[in-house]
């Protein structure tokens, strides 16, 4: 595979997890919609060692995910409050699946396009530095955020079920519980009908 197919391929499996990461930021189930996001962040990861043939280390590629998140505070915190705020009732549910929605599709985006470029540069699990990649994960982070608003206002139900139908195939593997693939294929059915 030559590097523009290579690039190209990448930026689908990015584009497309997220589009699911938005979905599951939806889920009005506090923590439950971190759980998902989590678990679609690790699938793309997993999806892009492959075409870069990196060997996958989730359990690392987790590490330097939730660092990268920690390392730009203000995300780390976006994403915990605006899951928080969902338990108060009305108000508070729609206004943090509003934030998380943003939040969860612009930190998947960035944490695709620092493992894009990392891979690209012949990079690893093992030897990524978070600390250098920080300035890179902010501006992914930016870019993200305008891509997941634009995203958001043309949302529609073929969404809603194409991240339902990766949420089951993240069951499958074992990457989310049963209990959590209900919890949250319920809330997406809801929202679908709703």
């Amino acid at each position: 595979m030559d590097y523009e197919e290579l690039e190209k391929n990448a930026d689908r499996i990015i584009n497309t997890h997220l589009g699911f990461a938005m979905v599951a930021g939806a889920i009005p189930v506090p923590i439950v919609d971190i759980a998902a996001v989590t678990a679609i962040q690790m699938d793309m990861l997993q999806q892009l060692a492959k075409i870069y043939e990196v060997d996958f280390n989730g359990e690392r590629g987790k590490s330097i995910a939730l660092s990268l998140i920690g390392s730009t505070f203000g995300t780390t915190l976006g994403r915990l409050g605006a899951s928080a705020v969902k338990t108060i009732p009305g108000i508070g549910t729609i206004l943090g699946i509003g934030s998380q929605v943003i939040l969860s599709g612009a930190a998947t985006f960035a944490i695709g396009k620092v493992f894009q470029s990392h891979f690209e540069n012949g990079g690893n699990f093992f030897d990524f530095n978070v600390k250098s990649m920080k300035g890179k994960f902010e501006e992914f982070l930016n870019i993200g955020k305008k891509i997941a608003r634009n995203k958001q206002k043309n949302e529609n139900k073929d969404d809603i079920i194409a991240t339902i139908e990766k949420l089951k195939e993240l069951k499958d593997k074992g990457t989310i519980s049963e209990e959590e693939f209900e919890k949250s294929k319920t809330e997406l059915l809801g929202k679908l009908h709703g």
